[in-house]
Formats: structure tokens, sequence, C-alpha cells
């Protein structure tokens, strides 16, 4: 253990801080918050919201963001699709049209789901309106796919740890633009814990506000360190064949996917239970019999679904292995 308000800590936040840059894709300063992401999402309504904030909903994760909009005492409302379907771009066009809004959330995968939001296109209709700042929840896509974040014009870019990072949870990085920092100038109530601009002045002490948890800062240096040995290109390489695996396995078993096609996630697959079978007991039987874990739906699709992740250290082998335990208790 360090102490976390000397130079062995400075030091240790300089090292990590120009690696989490590139994965980010930006020049703006990454924060790294003692909490899990969800807290950063709140603080990112707390920080930026105004005037009204649309909520595009997509899952179980997205959806909740309008209600802790809410929460907050923000005026929010609901760009919403069926579970399973993609926020279209073109919907996002016609609820910024209305001028009512001056922020958006956005989850570009849902885990819930399997569904992946398609990012670019969104941001390119979000460029249209400069007075609207995009906060974009990449939780479970951070570090398996690309995204750039000054490329694509986002305002807050945050993750957690415990996803593709495939480190302990209850961590999370985040990122804001100088847009949503000019933003943030103007909130009277964004508190103290979660203040932008409280991370803005720490941060370039090489501090955080408040009491860090140096372990995770340290587990995310050796992640950093595998990251980077293996590759970026690399690594969304492996994500995407790993993803084909998963893919290619419920079309020869006999299910579907829930997500629409087109839209799919490239680091979980949401298998839909299309022949009715007990997910739950399948969940059981894998545990049992091969130690291995996976989610029989999640929320109101439990039992209608299970998810199948191939994001952080899993490899062509270890989903193969997978599979073929699936293959097992599937018989």
């Amino acid at each position: 253990m360090i102490g976390h308000r000397g130079e062995d800590f400075k030091n240790l936040y300089r090292d990590i801080h120009p690696r989490v840059q590139t994965l980010f894709g930006t020049k703006q300063p990454v924060f790294l918050s003692t909490s899990s992401a969800w807290g950063v999402m709140e603080a990112s309504i707390r920080n930026l919201v105004g005037k009204r904030v649309l909520c595009c909903m997509c899952g179980a994760f997205s959806d909740k963001w309008l209600d802790v909009a809410k929460r907050c005492g923000k005026e929010a409302e609901a760009l919403k699709v069926d579970w399973g379907k993609h926020v279209d771009h073109k919907d996002v066009d016609l609820a910024l049209a209305s001028g009512k809004f001056d922020t958006v959330t956005l989850v570009h995968n849902e885990t819930s789901t399997g569904v992946m939001n398609p990012l670019p296109e969104i941001c390119c209709v979000l460029a249209k309106y400069s007075e609207v700042a995009l906060i974009v929840d990449t939780v479970s896509s951070f570090s398996a796919v690309k995204i750039d974040m000054d490329a694509l014009g986002l305002d807050v870019m945050l993750t957690g740890a415990q996803k593709a990072l495939a480190l302990p949870p209850g961590f999370s990085l985040f990122s804001v633009s100088e847009k949503a920092f000019a933003r943030a100038e103007k909130q009277k109530d964004r508190g103290y814990y979660f203040d932008f601009l409280e991370f803005k002045k720490q941060q370039a002490e090489w501090m955080t506000p408040s009491t860090p948890s140096i372990g995770h800062i340290h587990a995310l240096q050796s992640k950093l360190d595998e990251i980077f040995d293996e590759g970026l290109d690399a690594r969304f390489a492996r994500h995407a064949r790993t993803n084909a695996l998963v893919q290619d396995w419920v079309g020869r078993t006999g299910f579907d996917f829930f997500a629409e096609e087109g839209f799919r996630s490239k680091t979980l697959t949401c298998v839909k239970n299309n022949k009715g079978i007990d997910v739950v007991d399948l969940a059981r039987k894998l545990r049992d019999k091969h130690h291995l874990v996976i989610d029989p739906g999640y929320g109101k699709i439990r039992g209608h679904s299970f998810r199948l992740s191939n994001m952080g250290d899993e490899t062509e082998e270890t989903v193969a292995h997978l599979l073929a335990c699936l293959d097992d208790c599937l018989q």
C-alpha cells in the first residue's frame, strides 16, 4: 500500500494516464472514480443537465438512466425502443429538433440485451446540435472495440472496471470534454464527490478529490501492460473472433439472437430462448458440472434469454471450452 496523497500515488497516476487516454481516444484528462460506473452516470446528470435530458432507452441499464435523472430532480424524457432493438439516429434527430433538450444519455453497448447502438451515426446527429451534450456509457464495450472520444465528439465517456477491462468491480474511469466542463460551471447543485470541476482540479496535480481505491489502480496498471503488450488492434480482433465463435454456436444449436441483426454486441451475446428450455436449470448444470457461470437473462427477460460473454481476458480457447460445456449440458 502507498499513501494516496504522496509522490508514489502521483507517479502511479502519471504512469497509467497516457495509456488510458489512448484507450479513450482523447487528449482530455481521464479521471479515476472510486465507484461503480453508476456513480459517474448519476454525476453526469448532476453536472450537465440544465434544461432537460433525453434518455435513449433500449434495455435495463439505459432504461434506468431516466429514473436516475428524475431522482436528481431533472426534467427528463424517454426515447424508448423495444428491448432487443437499437436506438435509431433518425429518432434522436427528430427529438433534438424540438429544442427541448440540452443533454442526451446513451448506452453504447446495452449489456442486458446484447445490442450495440450505432455510435458514429448518433454522434453525427449530435454534431448538428452544438448546445446539446452527449453522455455515453461504454461500460461493456470499452477496450474491446475502438472508440475515439474526441473524434466522435463525446462530452462524457465513462466505463467500469469489471467488464472488458476484467478488473474487480467497484471502480470506474471517465473523461469530460471542455464543452462539458463549461456546462458544469453553470450547475449549482453538482455536489462534491462527483464534481467534474473538482476532479479536473485534482487531476492537474495527479490527485483524486477523495480517497482512491489504490488496489484498483495498481490492477489497472498491470492490465494496461497486458493490453498494450497484446496491441490494441490485436485486442479488438480477438474480441471479434471470440464473438464470432459464440454467434456461430447460436446458429448451429438452433437458438436465436435477442438483439436485432446488424446491431449485435461484439463483447457479449444475448441468446433468445426460442427453444423453451429451462434457462435457470441450464445455468445451474453448467455451474455444478463444469464450474462455469452464465447469466440466465437480465431483468424482465430472465428465463427468456441467456447471456454469453466473450469480453476481457477471454480467448478462442476459453470461449470454445464454454461452448463445448454448454453443448454437454444441453444434451
